[in-house]
């Protein structure tokens, strides 16, 4: 119960009442009323707070410690180690770094849309802009509930700011016409990145996925790569260097050409030699499709270095290694096959994701699929 008192010419509200965990007694107090109606009303709002069990304690709470406290409360352990390095890398990243010292309390609806704003006008994509978004929302979310540290998450309602238009060679693959002679300067640069960046571009893997690959992995009988993990580029001491697959949509089996398992079958053949050569020093225990000659894995950095140089020996547009999964894709959709199929064989969550991305980028696609159209029609007419 409220009580209510005239200092000066202002109006007080007092409100005492039990902490409902440790039962101890608790007071709180608000002076700076014109008139006692206003304290009423707001005594009237406060009591409500504690009747519904919304958090009532006045110490300060700054958004930078409550979003690293949830990190490790609510999602260390419990989401996949891949989410959870995305989580911190946004906080870390983006959102600490724009509100400073803010209080978690502090933030509203408009300040955290001029955020949203800033990202964009930084360069940011629409889509790195709602990852960082899924994080606070989240982590607000949170906040809001089971912990009542907020009434209501900032958050909800806001809007994604859109770019007006995406462009098409944004996209960055090899063209199919290029392919033939990447391989071919690969293969006579290094065999071992031949072998990599081929098995990109053959199955569409993330070079975490490839790099990844156990022999154990691989059934050349049947022709097909099971994907189940990834190498962790950056693992610490004491880690272990294989992780979850970036979704549980990514763990999947895909067939293989018979080219590239005759090709493969060789390759386990030069890494059965390079056991035996190397022997004690052969890191046995990895088993790896793609490492080092003694059974290493190949570094991330040597990988990009690789990549570039053989970019640059072919003669064609520098691309990152990812750009070798976006090539699988092209092809794919050049030959014919429907996006539901490019959606598994890539391991994407939805096909939106994948429609998105693949729908309008390759001038082939879009002339074949005119071409078709004209000749069903003429068909028809005929």
């Amino acid at each position: 119960m409220a009580s209510f008192r005239k200092r000066g010419d202002k109006w007080q509200y007092r409100i005492v009442f039990r902490d409902p965990y440790t039962k101890e007694k608790k007071e709180i107090s608000k002076s700076g009323f014109k008139t006692k109606k206003e304290a009423q009303v707001a005594a009237n709002i406060e009591e409500k707070k504690i009747f519904n069990g919304l958090e009532i304690d006045r110490t300060s709470v700054s958004l930078k410690n409550y979003l690293r406290e949830w990190l490790v409360e609510f999602k260390e352990g419990n989401v996949r180690k891949n989410t959870f390095v995305l989580h911190q890398r946004n906080i870390e990243k983006h959102i600490i770094p724009y509100f400073k010292e803010a209080d978690l309390k502090d933030i509203k609806p408009m300040g955290y849309q001029k955020f949203l704003n800033y990202l964009d006008e930084q360069g940011y994509s629409t889509r790195t802009i709602e990852i960082i978004h899924t994080t606070m929302y989240n982590a607000l979310q949170t906040a809001v509930k089971p912990l009542k540290k907020l009434e209501e998450n900032p958050c909800d309602g806001v809007q994604i700011p859109k770019k007006k238009k995406v462009n098409k060679k944004s996209l960055e693959y090899i063209p199919s016409d290029q392919i033939g002679e990447f391989l071919r300067v690969a293969r006579q640069d290094n065999y071992i990145y031949y072998m990599f960046f081929k098995t990109l571009i053959e199955t569409g893997m993330r070079k975490g996925e490839a790099a990844a690959l156990q022999r154990r992995d691989i059934d050349l009988k049947n022709g097909y790569i099971d994907i189940n993990k990834t190498l962790d580029f950056q693992t610490k001491e004491g880690e272990s260097l294989f992780g979850e697959t970036k979704t549980y949509e990514s763990i999947r089996r895909i067939k293989i050409s018979d080219s590239l398992c005759r090709e493969l079958s060789k390759h386990m053949n030069i890494l059965n030699e390079n056991r035996i050569v190397y022997n004690d020093i052969y890191n046995h225990e990895l088993d790896l499709v793609f490492c080092r000659e003694d059974g290493n894995i190949l570094p991330k950095s040597t990988l990009h270095n690789a990549m570039n140089r053989l970019c640059k020996k072919a003669n064609i547009d520098r691309i990152p290694i990812h750009g070798l999964r976006h090539t699988h894709a092209v092809v794919l959709l050049e030959s014919g096959a429907q996006m539901k199929f490019v959606q598994e064989r890539l391991g994407h969550k939805n096909i939106t994701i994948t429609s998105d991305v693949y729908s309008h980028i390759s001038d082939k696609l879009e002339n074949t699929s005119v071409d078709s159209y004209e000749k069903y029609m003429d068909n028809l007419l005929s």
